[in-house]
């Protein structure tokens, strides 16, 4: 997977994970991959629906360490 940007969004609660993520993505082209970096457990929902509706796609989700990470394909 390429990814075009990382956006470490650790230790911020709701709903400043989706915010910062939507500035983010808002700086990438179509079709390129945003790495999101969060410990919020709330991101876990919120993510996949704030994705659905706005028509990004998750391509893959991992958790290490406490730390979940979110690959997001922009529409």
């Amino acid at each position: 997977m390429n990814i075009t940007k990382t956006l470490d969004a650790k230790g911020f609660a709701c709903p400043m994970p989706i915010v910062r993520t939507k500035k983010t993505i808002d700086t990438i082209n179509s079709g390129e991959v945003l790495e999101v970096l969060v410990t919020d457990k709330g991101a876990l929902s919120d993510f996949p629906a704030w994705s659905k509706a706005s028509g990004h796609t998750i391509l893959e989700t991992k958790e290490e360490d406490g730390v979940h990470f979110f690959y997001i394909q922009k529409a």
